[in-house]
């Protein structure tokens, strides 16, 4: 039996989210905490159902008490997307980490050029900053 890429995987993954088969992508996460490591190449979609996908995946994932803080380092480029959607998006997942870690990665966007994304910024780094008392 061969091993299955990283890159077939993300198609895969992609696929199930945009069909809606977010459960079976959570047991998978769950299951292999190392395709947290893909979580930005998931993310980078054109198809709003697999990026919306991807916010309910964490959101799961959140209240599980998975180790979704594994997924920061994987979102970092995406903060520097052409694509205002994905920098929203990006901060949005973030927002769903909500550790202390992605604060300075949230704050550093609400200077964004696109209106929307620098306001997505601030409303996350205010409710990161009540969470944790961060001034």
């Amino acid at each position: 039996m061969s091993e299955v890429s990283d890159d077939e995987l993300i198609v895969v993954i992609k696929d199930f989210l945009e069909m809606g088969y977010v459960d079976n992508i959570v047991a998978m996460f769950d299951q292999e905490p190392r395709y947290f490591d893909l979580t930005g190449r998931i993310l980078d979609d054109e198809r709003f159902n697999v990026r919306l996908g991807v916010s309910v995946l964490f959101e799961e994932l959140q209240l599980r008490g998975c180790e979704i803080s594994m997924a920061i380092h994987s979102l970092v480029p995406l903060l520097d997307s052409s694509e205002p959607h994905i920098r929203g998006e990006a901060l949005s997942i973030l927002g769903i980490i909500a550790s202390p870690e992605t604060y300075p990665l949230i704050t550093r966007m609400t200077d964004d050029p696109q209106p929307q994304v620098a306001e997505i910024a601030n409303e996350i780094a205010k409710e990161l900053e009540i969470a944790h008392n961060i001034s």
